[in-house]
């Protein structure tokens, strides 16, 4: 986001848009004059076609009314008893005359017996319990047939009568000349299809639809749209063309005078090392005395940068070494108090007090391994090593551990990463309560020391410590109660992270933030 930003905020940009504003109004005046032919059209042609297929719904009607008619006088003639023996002749004359050999008609009494009909058989998909109970018209896509129903006044007879495909395409075919048209019939969820261009109907296209009678039937005519033409395009895009090359153009005089040698000015003072002194005119070539202003700009900038890095490089390099002799007093200063505390334990004879010292002591310690591993990794500012200062920390622990934990075995399977001082500093502490609190509950235990990074994770790692002498019991229980549980509770707030302990177990584990 922030360099899409930077590039349209550049003078380039700002002259295509200034100018492609500039033109938009005539090119939307063209536009719009191109759309209106097509809409103009595009309307014509749904006029025709909405004329098209009102004309083919009013002929299919016609038709299917006059030929419900003669059915409906010959039934009720039947069903009366007052037909003579012709008048199934004449009726099959008047429905199969004109090139109508499309049309088929039965006609049956309630006990299902045929009294005349054509001599084709009858097409399928009617049951013989439909005859009488089913609408007028009903669309049969199995036999590609629409059926028409003529029942006698007194429903004693029915007259059915089938029209197949290709005969209801010859009676709809509409007297205007549409191209790519196709006709199809849809009475509810069914459809049929009474004629198609030369194949499917893909792409876009339009369709109107108008009712028969029945209205339940409706006729729909969809005619494809025609492809798309280079002179239609042409036609249609032009306007935007001529506007988007004038802008194009002068953005490219503006690009070539101005942008283009502004562009290699910033690459020459991207590629500045400090320390350099920037010549950029010598590989820049441009008629803008403006732009040959900014290089000489440039270039006395560059002298005095670097100048002051110089300066900035003698001072880091105090800096440093004061910061070394800082953590380097501090670190002897650790020591003679460590020193100062072995001496008063030395001289002690009660046990307890002898005890309180060495515990002093071991936080003493524990303080003097970070700022001493702190002191080691200044020089290439990446932190305390997690490996080196668990490893020193546990000599050191057990150097001042009572003589009967002496050999109290400590593991330890670390990652290699580094953690600021500001984390150490606690992890070491949380480090010597937990072993010290180890030693005191089972002084022949070992310890586990586990340091990884967190999956998918490259800033945390996941501190873990085991041992079995850390299981609940009562004894643990009094001694957490009394002062490791506050101090380990305050260095997991240090930590900004939950201390979490499984007493089955006997582990304790915290997340700890390293160095990437």
């Amino acid at each position: 986001m922030n360099m899409l930003g930077v590039y349209f905020r550049s003078t380039g940009v700002k002259m295509f848009l200034i100018l492609t504003l500039a033109l938009l109004p005539l090119g939307l005046i063209a536009l719009i004059a191109s759309l209106q032919a097509i809409r103009t059209a595009d309307l014509e042609k749904e006029a025709l076609l909405r004329v098209a297929v009102t004309q083919s719904a009013r002929k299919l009607t016609a038709d299917l009314t006059a030929d419900r008619t003669a059915l409906a006088l010959t039934v009720n003639a039947l069903a009366g008893g007052k037909a003579d023996g012709a008048i199934c002749h004449r009726l099959s004359f008047f429905l199969t005359s004109q090139d109508r050999n499309g049309v088929r008609f039965y006609i049956y009494d309630r006990t299902g017996r045929r009294l005349c009909g054509s001599e084709a058989p009858e097409p399928a998909g009617v049951l013989p319990a439909d005859r009488f109970a089913r609408p007028r018209a009903e669309l049969l896509p199995g036999s590609d047939a629409l059926l028409s129903r003529t029942r006698s006044d007194d429903g004693k007879v029915a007259a059915l009568a089938y029209y197949s495909r290709t005969h209801l395409e010859s009676i709809a075919d509409p007297a205007t000349a549409l191209q790519n048209r196709q006709l199809s019939l849809r009475q509810g969820n069914r459809v049929m299809i009474v004629s198609r261009p030369g194949g499917m109907i893909h792409g876009q296209s339009t369709s109107l639809s108008a009712r028969l009678d029945p209205p339940d039937i409706l006729l729909t005519m969809t005619v494809r749209e025609p492809p798309a033409t280079v002179a239609r395009l042409l036609s249609l895009f032009l306007p935007l063309v001529m506007w988007f090359a004038a802008a194009a153009i002068g953005w490219f005089v503006v690009n070539r005078l101005l942008i283009r040698p502004l562009v290699l000015l910033r690459r020459s003072v991207a590629a500045y090392r400090p320390g350099e002194v920037l010549e950029p005119l010598q590989r820049i070539r441009t008629p803008a005395h403006e732009i040959a202003a900014l290089g000489d700009t440039f270039r006395e900038i560059s002298e005095d940068v670097a100048t002051h890095e110089a300066e900035m490089a003698d001072a880091l390099d105090t800096q440093r070494k004061l910061t070394r002799e800082v953590h380097h007093r501090v670190k002897n200063n650790l020591q003679i108090i460590a020193s100062l505390i072995s001496l008063h334990a030395r001289a002690a004879h009660d046990p307890e007090a002898v005890e309180a010292y060495a515990s002093i002591q071991r936080r003493v310690d524990a303080l003097s391994v970070v700022h001493r591993n702190h002191f080691a990794e200044l020089e290439e500012n990446r932190g305390v090593g997690v490996r080196p200062l668990i490893s020193e920390l546990s000599a050191s622990l057990r150097g001042t551990a009572p003589h009967e934990a002496r050999r109290f075995g400590i593991q330890i399977d670390s990652d290699d990463l580094h953690i600021s001082q500001d984390v150490a500093v606690p992890v070491a502490f949380l480090v010597t309560e937990l072993v010290e609190l180890a030693m005191l509950s089972d002084p022949r235990a070992t310890m586990r020391i586990t340091v990884h990074l967190e999956p998918g994770r490259t800033d945390r790692a996941i501190l873990a410590m085991s041992s079995a002498a850390l299981a609940a019991s009562p004894d643990m229980s009094i001694l957490l109660g009394n002062r490791y549980g506050r101090v380990m509770t305050g260095l997991s707030r240090q930590l900004r992270a939950p201390l979490e302990h499984d007493g089955e177990t006997g582990s304790y584990a915290i997340a700890i933030n390293v160095v990437p």
